[in-house]
């Protein structure tokens, strides 16, 4: 039975989500059950149709239901004993862990249709703003901090508002002491190496994946072992057969190929954390930028044996430049994390670090995001419209509805370098993909990023229709 609270804060289509998941995770609503249609169930509950809807939608992208034509929306199989297996009772066995340049993409500032991956839109930014608090936070500084060294965590004030932030947004719990504030991601990965290099050789990524992650395994001296992608996220199989212990994944949005990891998968991969004594290095890049439904909520926050590190960044959403990422760490590892690096001092300036902390305490953040959000959406659905209008069924879509990115694959028979090279005999900058799959032979050779972050609406229609032209005129 479900039972809205008018006056929450919480809206009524996130409490009817909570509600529905709470019933179908202990088995109140059973599998392959149909659930009310969004009319009858709107008309129970005295809401609108559309705060069903949500709701529902909501469920199905989090893999709890499914959505069948002519039949409305069906409970998904979750595996009982899986989530039993995940209640808190023991935390992982962690004592054998205790201590005993990415290439470039092509890209070109001349031109004007430039679809380059990663580039944010410079009008996004709020500059006025971001020097008001940035002069405030200077004339407020006192020469004992600007001479004193900090934290090797970071400031605890920022991680107090990183905290509060991901619990309400991610669903991520933590305390402000195991959040770790690091200068980029490369920081975040080169210290989780440092901590387990003596204990493990080899690791675990997704295939295709993020290059820059590779990278940084690589230069540490791990072996990395590619695992393929099933349509929902990392092969679990052949995760199980590939004997590492530590897996980097990226399952809100998965990069490069943009699939979502559904709670089914998210269950099954704890497990195999919880089995084998594992960690699971959770990449949350760009959570926020959902564009169909709310944010999926991340695995750290199902995960109660301590198996995830939850990795977070500023760089998507808000400034590249700032290099200023976090990672969260179970509690199980503080004292690993202690032994190696307790006499570090954080690289990233307190300058920084204060003007982060007053922007997101004063509410900016969050306004931030809604802005973003809504500019990006309406880039993300001019870049498919276009697509649908000049490209028709000639190309695939890939990861859209999230991110700053898609991947589109074409179907004329041209290969990668062709494809880039005739855009830009049109004036249009395109990126490869091939450089993301470790076994190229798994690679079919014919797809290309896009990213829209970095450019206007009417860049995107115009671009898009130039590439229509490039790759499909006779």
């Amino acid at each position: 039975m479900i039972v809205l609270d008018n006056d929450s804060r919480v809206p009524l289509y996130l409490q009817i989500y909570e509600q529905l998941k709470e019933e179908i995770i202990s088995g109140q609503i059973l599998e392959g059950s149909k659930l009310y249609s969004t009319r009858t169930l709107a008309t129970t509950l005295n809401v609108s149709r559309n705060t069903v809807e949500s709701a529902y939608l909501q469920l199905s992208s989090e893999g709890y239901v499914t959505s069948k034509a002519g039949s409305g929306f069906i409970v998904e199989k979750l595996d009982s004993m899986l989530i039993t297996k995940l209640k808190r009772d023991n935390s992982v066995n962690i004592e054998k862990y205790k201590k005993t340049t990415l290439p470039k993409m092509n890209s070109d500032n001349n031109y004007k249709y430039n679809f380059k991956y990663g580039k944010l839109n410079a009008s996004d930014f709020p500059l006025r703003l971001w020097r008001r608090i940035s002069n405030k936070c200077l004339a407020s500084i006192d020469a004992d901090v600007m001479t004193s060294y900090t934290s090797s965590k970071g400031e605890k004030e920022l991680r107090i508002e990183i905290m509060n932030y991901l619990n309400k947004s991610r669903g991520v719990s933590c305390t402000s002491e195991q959040i770790i504030i690091t200068s980029g991601f490369e920081q975040c990965l080169s210290l989780l190496c440092q901590m387990f290099r003596n204990n493990f050789s080899k690791v675990a990524l997704e295939d295709p994946g993020y290059i820059g992650a590779r990278k940084i395994f690589n230069n540490n001296g791990y072996d990395v072992v590619p695992i393929s992608l099933d349509k929902d996220g990392i092969n679990i199989t052949e995760l199980e057969n590939s004997s590492t212990k530590i897996v980097y994944v990226t399952p809100s949005h998965q990069f490069p190929t943009g699939s979502v990891m559904p709670i089914q998968k998210r269950l099954q991969l704890l497990d195999w954390a919880r089995r084998e004594n594992g960690i699971i290095i959770e990449d949350d890049y760009d959570s926020e930028l959902r564009y169909n439904s709310r944010p999926i909520p991340s695995i750290q926050g199902i995960d109660s044996k301590g198996c995830v590190i939850y990795i977070g960044t500023f760089s998507k959403s808000f400034s590249p430049s700032l290099r200023l990422n976090y990672m969260v760490l179970p509690q199980s590892l503080l004292e690993i994390y202690d032994n190696f690096f307790s006499s570090y001092q954080t690289s990233v300036s307190i300058v920084e670090q204060k003007i982060i902390q007053q922007f997101m305490h004063l509410g900016h953040w969050d306004s931030h995001l809604r802005k973003i959000s809504l500019l990006n959406k309406r880039r993300h659905d001019m870049l498919i419209h276009s697509i649908h209008k000049f490209m028709g069924d000639n190309v695939i879509i890939h990861g859209k509805n999230a991110g700053l990115h898609i991947l589109l694959e074409l179907n004329n028979g041209l290969s990668e370098e062709e494809i880039i090279k005739k855009a830009k005999e049109y004036g249009v900058i395109v990126s490869p993909v091939s450089t993301y799959w470790l076994r190229k032979d798994k690679y079919s050779n014919n797809m290309v990023f896009l990213g829209f972050g970095g450019m206007t609406e009417s860049e995107i229609a115009e671009g898009v229709n130039l590439l229509s032209k490039a790759w499909f005129s006779k």
